[in-house]
């Protein structure tokens, strides 16, 4: 790394943004959400400024079809309130608006905010404001993680703003920090486990120094609130690029700062081989339309290690069965007490794996036994069988008989 980085802009030396006019950008008020332009034109209507901001801007310059539509405006959380009677304030650090259309659509509305004190000057020991301290759009901007998750649709002329070069970063299919990588990554660790996600899932490369800074500084996620990294890496695993993501999480040492004991198993070129081809099959699954539950994600992430650690695939009986379910499970609490993963979801992560070399080794479904059978756990058992013989080449997982067995 670089001994000297480019200062974050103070608030007073903000740059001007770039504005492209609706004729020079791809999105169309045609693709954004019917009840998230309601939210938009009401503000609007109101006097408030009011954006489209975040992943919902870049998916949407992308051509992708945006999960999420989240509003941006100049009206404090009250003044929305006001005109929004289907609302409510949620948050104690930062309050947002949730507005709701119908039983399950929430649009989240939120009003421009100031970055920290941190952010502006580095002093790890500069007291920070509350989180309710309001900003500007370019205060927002530059407060935001990453360049192409920083930009704004502005409903009053239909333009994009851009204060951090988001759109070039797009244009060029890059993932960059806001700002100075390392003071960024310092202040917020999980930021790093951002990085890689958004890179695996749109295909792009890590600029440089973002790069080197993650692989700096991969350690300091052990500093982030469990809760938080436990929540990161559950989308990581359900964000429909797993196999890709794990390459850079291996690469940059993060999968290993997450997972300790990982670290001996994956130097066997096979293990790792093995779990590259499983997380294949997770994406196949995920994109039919047929994601696991958070349970058996982690059993499939962890089969290599099982069978690395634990003389899995010796187990042909129930009593063996039964000794390797205890065996794991055992191991587990030691391996997830910092993921602080509940006990009922270890009891079904070793359960599976403890099914995996019975199916396996009896080979033949007219084989397995009905003790087995009877047992609850036994379908995603099943379940797990049939993507690891897909990931060693085996037939592939039939995805509407998947949905089914797992109620889906």
């Amino acid at each position: 790394m670089p001994e000297e980085q480019t200062p974050v802009p103070s608030p007073a030396d903000l740059p001007d943004p770039l504005v492209i006019p609706r004729a020079e950008h791809p999105i169309s008020r045609k693709d954004i959400d019917h009840d998230a332009l309601k939210v938009l034109y009401r503000l609007k209507d109101a006097g408030y400024k009011a954006f489209l901001v975040g992943g919902g801007v870049r998916d949407l310059y992308l051509g992708k079809k945006p999960k999420d539509f989240d509003i941006s405006t100049s009206a404090r959380p009250g003044q929305v309130r006001k005109l929004f009677r289907n609302s409510r304030v949620i948050g104690r650090r930062f309050r947002l608006v949730q507005v709701f259309f119908g039983r399950d659509k929430i649009i989240e509305v939120s009003t421009f905010r100031r970055r920290s004190e941190y952010d502006l000057n580095g002093d790890p020991d500069a007291v920070l404001p509350a989180n309710n301290t309001f900003g500007t759009p370019a205060e927002d901007a530059f407060r935001r993680d990453l360049t192409i998750n920083a930009l704004f649709y502005d409903i009053e002329n239909f333009s994009v703003i851009d204060y951090t070069g988001g759109v070039e970063d797009l244009n060029g299919r890059v993932v960059r920090i806001v700002g100075d990588p390392d003071r960024r990554i310092t202040r917020d660790p999980v930021r790093m486990m951002r990085v890689i996600r958004h890179a695996a899932r749109a295909s792009f490369s890590i600029e440089p120094l973002t790069w080197e800074a993650i692989i700096a500084n991969a350690d300091k996620l052990t500093l982030c609130p469990v809760s938080r990294i436990r929540d990161e890496l559950f989308k990581d695993l359900r964000g429909g690029a797993v196999r890709a993501w794990i390459d850079l999480a291996l690469d940059s040492g993060l999968f290993f700062v997450i997972f300790p004991f990982y670290r001996e198993v994956l130097a066997d070129g096979e293990a790792a081989a093995l779990l590259r081809s499983l997380l294949a099959v997770v994406d196949r699954l995920n994109a039919a339309g047929h994601p696991l539950s958070d349970g058996l994600l982690l059993a499939v992430l962890l089969v290599p290690w099982a069978m690395n650690e634990m003389d899995m695939m010796d187990v042909r009986n129930q009593k063996e069965a039964y000794g390797l379910s205890r065996r794991v499970r055992e191991r587990l609490q030691e391996m997830f007490s910092r993921l602080n993963i509940k006990r009922s979801m270890q009891d079904e992560i070793a359960r599976c794996l403890a099914t995996l070399p019975l199916l396996v080794n009896l080979r033949q479904e007219s084989n397995w036994p009905k003790w087995l059978r009877k047992k609850s756990y036994f379908a995603n058992g099943k379940e797990l069988f049939g993507m690891y013989r897909e990931a060693t080449g085996g037939a592939p997982v039939d995805a509407v008989a998947f949905k089914a067995v797992l109620g889906g």
